[in-house]
């Protein structure tokens, strides 16, 4: 029977506390022994021992303080052993620890850093050699490596792991497109074309519920002694409730006249042209009906809405209607909302909020930022209330992973940048800057902030990390205009940066929807297409979604999850310019050392 994780490691950390200062064993096993130091008596201790005593009190003091809860401090603790005082079993235990306590707070880089012992160490012991490979792909996971995170773990799979592993196969697999599932299927054994064949299935369904459970059915006939095939992956087995819940109506709200019409009017192409292709591509697709929200009157319109047997209403788009409806104790039809209205939390049951919102940007910004060991933020965000809002979200974030934000400027769109530069570094005379400053936060348009990497060399800075928001690119390449933009990094929509974010537009989602609208939009309606073509997806998929909440979509505006509140949340891929154009971020991934990267999520 398979056995949990967490008992592993609890055999394998119980000699720690057994330990002497010099890694030999204390007592004979067979006498009551007496209550152990504490951790802050081994630290204290540490600091007059040898290297080696002292590299084993602090890791036993590290295993003291996780085993209080104390995760924060014992990581602390942890990354500061020099680990090649400890001896090999010492070793092993250090990395089982780091590695728990690590995915323990969503850091996948330090958990990925610890499993490199199973490449420095030769005949590791099995138990501790398959913890560590589990956790090698749940960190890969985390770190969005969903390739190498789902060949790891089938890997482990196949080599008879005594726990279980559907689920967090799954998860990573769910996320690759069909390009990159048919890479893995080239060549693979039974074990991997059984889950790539299950993965395809679900891709395949379009959200559509009788089809992906019919498809699980002949998949299930097809891989009978298939690991999934005696308990599929948690999210699919719920989908067996859902059947006969299809959403085969939805009333859009959009206005048709007013300041949001030209908005409306792309967003509504991206939603036609999936619809259409859907079609072409022999899916079953709901009726659009469209009504007409300029006037405002959201009880008028849910009333025509359920008159014409809406199952689901996609929209309204003004923010100020969202702002109402997220007061309510409910909305009379699921809804999904095309902005975030602008209180604190959505309240009302049933309706969830999607948009292109630069807010969810600055949190992934924040939360990769520390992940890359970064820890004294400079900001420099426009003086407008757009910069306010952006700013604040990023700042909420990067302050609840322990971060520090030492500058901020409110530059003037239209002002100098190097006065806004000279005031974020404090820059003097004598070319002095803020030493404390580990990375910047940009939030600007490309036409001034093509200027800031230069305006950042000039006053002898030039060698610090900027992270962008997507307004930083243009949408199109323009190596000569964006070359001093060269190492700057920066999230987007999968459907702006094909080559750096999927490598090369034929991977993308929702590829052949993407080709119709590519041919007619500049960057900025193909991004609101791309959003239409989201908010369809989402829509359809919206019984899945209230089921299923861990259910993501990997769609055109990037990887899409519901919040415990209804509210839609992106991850987008990330990009860095190199010779002026968007480029990945990483070509291979490394592992970091232990020491350089922060262990906070």
């Amino acid at each position: 029977m398979p056995i949990s994780l967490r008992s592993l490691l609890g055999l394998a950390l119980i000699a720690l506390v057994l330990a002497g200062c010099a890694g030999g064993p204390v007592g004979s096993g067979t006498q009551r022994s007496s209550p152990g130091p504490s951790a802050s008596a081994l630290l204290d201790k540490a600091q007059d021992q040898s290297p080696a005593q002292a590299a084993q009190s602090r890791l036993q003091a590290a295993d003291i303080l996780a085993r209080q809860g104390n995760d924060e401090q014992a990581l602390n603790v942890a990354r500061d052993i020099d680990t090649s005082r400890l001896n090999r079993g010492a070793r092993i235990d250090w990395a089982l620890l780091v590695s728990d306590l690590s995915l323990r707070k969503k850091g996948g880089r330090s958990a990925l850093a610890a499993t490199q012992i199973l490449s420095d160490i030769d005949n590791l012991p099995r138990d501790a050699q398959q913890t560590l490979r589990h956790r090698r792909g749940l960190a890969l996971t985390l770190l969005g490596n969903s390739r190498a995170a789902a060949t790891t773990l089938i890997d482990l799979q196949r080599d008879g792991a005594p726990f279980e592993l559907n689920d967090d196969i799954w998860k990573p697999l769910s996320r690759l497109s069909v390009n990159a599932l048919d890479d893995m299927a080239d060549n693979a054994d039974s074990l991997t074309q059984g889950w790539v064949a299950l993965a395809r299935s679900y891709r395949q369904s379009g959200g559509n519920i009788s089809r992906l459970t019919d498809s699980l059915s002949d998949w299930r006939e097809r891989y009978s002694s298939h690991p999934a095939a005696r308990r599929l992956p948690g999210n699919l087995s719920a989908l067996r409730e859902l059947r006969g819940r299809e959403v085969t109506r939805v009333a859009v709200f959009l206005p048709e006249s007013g300041p949001l019409t030209n908005v409306a009017n792309a967003i509504k192409t991206g939603i036609q042209a999936r619809n259409r292709a859907a079609l072409n591509q022999g899916e079953r697709t709901p009726q659009l009906t469209y009504y007409d929200s300029s006037a405002g009157n959201l009880e008028a319109l849910y009333a025509q809405a359920t008159m014409g047997g809406a199952q689901v209403v996609l929209g309204p788009l003004d923010k100020e209607l969202v702002s109402r409806l997220e007061q309510r104790d409910a909305v009379p039809l699921p809804t999904l909302a095309l902005n975030y209205g602008k209180h604190p939390r959505n309240l009302a049951d049933n309706l969830y909020q999607y948009g292109l919102s630069a807010e969810d940007e600055a949190r992934q910004i924040a939360t990769r930022a520390r992940m890359d060991g970064h820890s004294k933020a400079a900001a420099l965000v426009p003086d407008n209330e757009w910069g306010a809002r952006v700013l604040d979200a990023f700042k909420q974030s990067w302050e609840s992973h322990q971060g520090k934000l030492e500058s901020v400027v409110h530059y003037a769109p239209k002002g100098p940048v190097s006065d806004a530069v000279k005031r974020l570094l404090n820059a003097g005379k004598n070319g002095a800057h803020n030493e404390d400053i580990d990375m910047l936060f940009l939030l600007a348009l490309p036409r001034y902030a093509r200027q800031v990497p230069p305006m950042m060399e000039y006053y002898y800075a030039g060698d610090l990390p900027i992270y962008a928001t997507s307004q930083v690119y243009s949408g199109q390449p323009q190596p000569r205009a964006d070359h001093d933009l060269n190492d700057v990094m920066f999230v987007d929509i999968p459907w702006l940066i094909p080559d750096a974010a999927m490598g090369g537009e034929k991977a993308l989602p929702f590829y052949a929807t993407y080709r119709n609208l590519d041919a007619r939009s500049n960057p900025n309606i193909l991004k609101l297409n791309a959003m239409g073509v989201d908010a369809y997806e989402l829509a359809r998929r919206l019984p899945l979604i209230q089921a299923l909440p861990s259910m993501e979509v990997f769609g055109a505006t990037g990887t899409l999850k519901a919040r415990d509140d209804g509210r839609i949340k992106r991850d987008l891929p990330w990009a860095q310019f190199q010779a002026g154009v968007p480029a990945p971020l990483l070509k291979g991934l490394s592992v970091p050392d232990i020491g350089d990267v922060t262990l906070a999520p």
